[in-house]
């Protein structure tokens, strides 16, 4: 299946986020001190596709002040089209994370109500001027999951998107806490916004949450189910891309990749994933990865995506920094000292 992208950066659009995490790693509030990064699950897409190469922008709201001014700076260093940035008066969204350790897992809490973005209403953005030339819109079920204000503020974006014929990429992302805060229907509205996606990034969990019926993602044949279903429930789907993660302890996962389309699917062997540094990011490096190689065919996207992703366990905070390089590197094997 040839790739259905156009010409033209991937315009990722969503919340931005200021990161405050314990030091090494240690509980929160266990130092005296916390390390404080940016993120945002379509700001880590836009920062590792253009660490690849790739024309990557972002449209987003962010705070007029120094907060804002030095989340732009991370973007631009990094080489992320901003054009797309608002600014306002206001606060930016917070999480706080403790990372794992061992037999801990990790963990986090949002400090992001009433936010810059958060606060953001339909007609906000001029979707038209954002939407010209740009190759595909990337977003995920974050941004619905904020309140009602922002659900239709992602419909708005895919709405129009989809009239301009420009491809959706949505990432399930499902946040039950975020849903939770308000009185949401979050399969009425992930339904809505994934009728209007070509490209998934979801498993059999997101499609269980999609269809009311329960799926085990137990295998191959398994999964394989979950999707299908999925593509009969959309037909404007052509792609879904997930992992499957089985987590010995904080410090060692083991991974796999997959693509579905209608016809096909590939899967990836199983790699093991050791001495973590920061799992946080790593789903958004896979979906950056697929999308980087996603011309290449859906093993090359498949292989890409898990490669970038298993690299970004071992950089600390929310963006994945490999670039070409890095990721020729792990293919062929290296792993001593490069002199």
């Amino acid at each position: 299946m040839a790739s259905i992208d156009r010409p033209g950066p991937v315009l990722c659009f969503g919340e931005m986020l200021l990161r405050l995490s314990a030091t090494g790693r240690g509980l929160l509030l266990q130092e005296e001190r916390l390390d404080a990064r940016f993120g945002g699950a379509e700001a880590n897409v836009a920062v590792a596709l253009a660490k690849l190469g790739r024309p990557a922008a972002m449209a987003t709201i962010l705070p007029d002040n120094a907060i804002g001014d030095a989340a732009i700076d991370a973007l631009r260093r990094h080489g992320v089209i901003i054009d797309g940035i608002a600014r306002r008066d206001g606060r930016m969204g917070l999480y706080f994370l403790t990372p794992g350790a061992g037999v801990r897992a990790s963990a986090i809490f949002y400090d992001r109500v009433d936010s810059v973005f958060a606060r953001a209403r339909p007609g906000d953005f001029d979707w038209p001027a954002l939407l010209a030339g740009v190759g595909r819109l990337h977003l995920s079920g974050i941004t619905p999951a904020l309140g009602p204000d922002s659900a239709e503020l992602a419909l708005e974006a895919v709405r129009a998107a989809r009239a301009a014929g420009v491809p959706i990429s949505f990432d399930g992302n499902y946040r039950a806490r975020l849903w939770e805060a308000w009185d949401s229907d979050p399969r009425a509205i992930l339904t809505e916004l994934i009728r209007h996606a070509d490209l998934l990034f979801g498993n059999h969990r997101d499609i269980a949450l999609l269809l009311g019926r329960a799926f085990h993602g137990d295998g191959p044949e398994r999964r394989r189910e979950a999707a299908l279903a999925a593509f009969a429930a959309f037909p404007n789907l052509r792609r879904i891309a997930s992992t499957a993660r089985h987590i010995e302890d904080a410090d060692r996962h083991r991974l796999t990749a997959r693509i579905d389309t209608p016809d096909a699917a590939f899967e990836t062997a199983e790699i093991e994933v050791a001495g973590i540094i920061d799992r946080i990011g790593t789903g958004d490096a896979f979906a950056a990865g697929v999308l980087h190689s996603l011309a290449d065919g859906e093993a090359a996207a498949a292989e890409t995506g898990l490669a970038l992703a298993a690299l970004k366990h071992s950089i600390p905070g929310d963006f994945s920094l490999s670039g070409p390089r890095e990721l020729a590197a792990f293919r062929e094997g290296g792993r001593d000292v490069k002199r």
